[in-house]
């Protein structure tokens, strides 16, 4: 076991790969990873996809054979994506077992077409979850504003969500009262009210977006600030009255999840956010080079402070170079959202583009 990662997953913080394909399950390396790398969950994201199916061959023989089913598009993809999450889920199973549903996950993604369109979010989270057949699965909705009300509405339907693409405590908090929402709602209808549930917060897209705004002293600062403050507006919502009615009727909490942890600056330390994240009852989820960088050199220092730490003093001191971090949260949530839809449309065209191939042979 390897000692870096061994002492992240001591300080009671979860270690999750961002990342997936079919490689990764078929060499056996994700295996590895959770035997010698302490990694118990997995997360994957449309971009995630894009590049492994359409780059090399591995997918190819999937591909030729779904297709002569009569799968395209959208509904090829949705079965390449369950055919490798359920065998990653099947990896975790044992960890998910041992500590009663709280770890051992992987993630699939609805559409990112549907950010805007509740209804048919609702729709295809249960669809989704309901093929994978694993309790292991969450099923990834973006905190939108039409998220918000498929998150709430998916887990008093009993689907487990990993809120994705959340970017400041504002938005962390509308996703963490839509959760709490729907277990409400669970425990009035006689529910069994424990549906699991992530929140997750994109961290270094922020130091990437303002870093040509701001003077070096501030560089790679403010993403780790947000994220502070997202974590003491998490510890006080565990600590409040109405979360602990839920917690003695049996409820377990909404982790917060550190995501898009992967440095960008090649001038900073590699390892930067996983080191300055660490904190009990959440999850990291890391690329494969953020995770292999910090089992080589990683440092586990102390967890995250209660209160916010000195969060807000950097988050001023942006403001005062002219960095609105309120409509910054927002763009990076539109931007986010248009990048996955890229992502996307290049998925699906590479899935078309290989079956047209296919044919012509």
């Amino acid at each position: 076991m390897n000692a870096n990662t061994k002492k992240l997953h001591e300080a009671g913080q979860s270690i999750w790969l961002d990342n997936i394909t079919r490689d990764l399950l078929n060499s056996g390396t994700l295996a590895r990873y959770i035997d010698e790398l302490s990694v118990t969950g997995l997360t994957s994201n449309p971009t995630i996809f894009e590049q492994a199916i359409g780059s090399g061959s591995a997918y190819d023989d999937a591909i030729q054979k779904l297709s002569a089913r009569g799968l395209a598009g959208e509904n090829l993809f949705f079965e390449l994506a369950l055919q490798d999450l359920t065998q990653a889920a099947d990896l975790f199973r044992p960890i998910f077992d041992a500590t009663g549903g709280v770890d051992g996950w992987v993630s699939l993604e609805v559409s990112p077409l549907l950010a805007n369109d509740a209804a048919s979010t609702i729709k295809m989270a249960a669809d989704l979850h309901a093929r994978a057949a694993r309790p292991n699965l969450f099923i990834k909705i973006p905190g939108t504003q039409a998220g918000i009300k498929a998150i709430e509405e998916s887990i008093f339907a009993g689907v487990p969500v990993n809120v994705t693409l959340l970017f400041s405590r504002e938005q962390y908090l509308a996703a963490a009262q839509a959760y709490v929402r729907g277990i409400e709602r669970r425990v009035a209808a006689g529910l069994d009210p424990k549906v699991e549930s992530v929140a997750s917060l994109f961290v270094s897209r922020w130091d990437v977006a303002v870093a040509k705004e701001t003077p070096p002293p501030l560089h790679n600062r403010l993403g780790i600030a947000v994220a502070m403050r997202a974590y003491d507006a998490y510890r006080e919502l565990l600590l409040s009255a109405s979360w602990r009615k839920l917690e003695a009727a049996g409820a377990h909490p909404q982790r917060l999840l550190w995501a898009s942890t992967g440095t960008k600056d090649p001038d900073t330390r590699d390892t930067l956010y996983v080191e300055a994240l660490v904190a009990p009852n959440t999850v990291n989820t890391m690329p494969e080079k953020t995770l292999l960088a910090f089992a080589d050199h990683g440092r586990v220092g102390e967890s995250l402070p209660f209160n916010g730490g000195q969060s807000e003093e950097v988050i001023e001191a942006f403001r005062h170079a002219s960095i609105d971090d309120t409509a910054l949260a927002a763009r990076l949530q539109r931007d986010g959202g248009e990048s996955f839809n890229k992502s996307w449309r290049a998925l699906i065209a590479s899935l078309e583009e290989k079956t047209s191939q296919k044919k012509a042979q």
